[in-house]
């Protein structure tokens, strides 16, 4: 992973991680999987782009999914997020409902989150690679280990950010995140699923914006069409 693009800030805050036994592992395992022909998502320069777009101290709000989409071009390395001119995925399109009920916003005709990463929302993956068409391919390669830490640096490193942890995998991240001083909000996942179970109504993104205004931050403008 030499040609990685992570934000210095993030190499700074994470330099321990890259000198671990695990993450040379990773490294090993991803080589080879390239190597055996296996297409592997996101590409190359995008595995980090959460990091390269939103510097550790610029961070406001963590919304944490779980896999990289495993179809042909639509991973980008920000979580829940699709590039311009893909199919707006299931989960996606409640995100964009609950945000039309709560904040009156109209539903974009895409599913590009870029404009959310540069405002400071953290959108990470727990996996940062997956094979095409094999959903949770690398749950055991290793990068459960350096998103773990990169929740953690922000608990440490940061105050008052919102965690947004939604769904049964993200809710059991809350052990890393220092509620005393940051906002943790846990619902149902908005998979078609389970939207219907508490993530529709949950009214986090309205939540969020009143905790970061509360304290002195700038709130974060939802609407990805502006």
């Amino acid at each position: 992973m030499s040609n990685i693009k992570i934000h210095p800030s993030w190499k700074t805050a994470l330099s321990d991680e890259f000198t671990k036994p695990y993450f040379k592992m990773l490294t090993a395992f991803l080589k080879a999987e390239k190597a055996a022909g296996k297409p592997i998502y996101p590409p190359g320069p995008k595995i980090f782009n959460a990091y390269d777009t939103t510097p550790i101290e610029d961070v406001k709000v963590v919304i944490l999914g779980q896999d990289p989409y495993h179809n042909p071009g639509q991973a980008m390395g920000l979580s829940f997020s699709v590039p311009v001119g893909k199919q707006i995925p299931p989960s996606l399109r409640n995100i964009y409902k609950e945000l039309n009920t709560s904040l009156d916003i109209t539903p974009a005709d895409h599913g590009d989150l870029t404009k959310w990463a540069e405002q400071g929302v953290f959108l990470l993956n727990a996996m940062l690679t997956v094979e095409r068409n094999q959903p949770g391919s690398h749950q055991r390669s290793g990068w459960q280990f350096f998103t773990d830490a990169s929740i953690k640096a922000i608990s440490a490193q940061r105050e008052h950010v919102v965690f947004m942890l939604w769904g049964a995998f993200a809710g059991k991240k809350a052990v890393l995140i220092d509620a005393n001083k940051h906002l943790v909000l846990e619902s149902a996942h908005p998979s078609p699923f389970s939207a219907h179970r508490g993530f529709l109504g949950n009214n986090h993104f309205v939540q969020a914006n009143d905790y970061l205004k509360k304290h002195g931050r700038e709130p974060i403008d939802w609407d990805v069409k502006s």
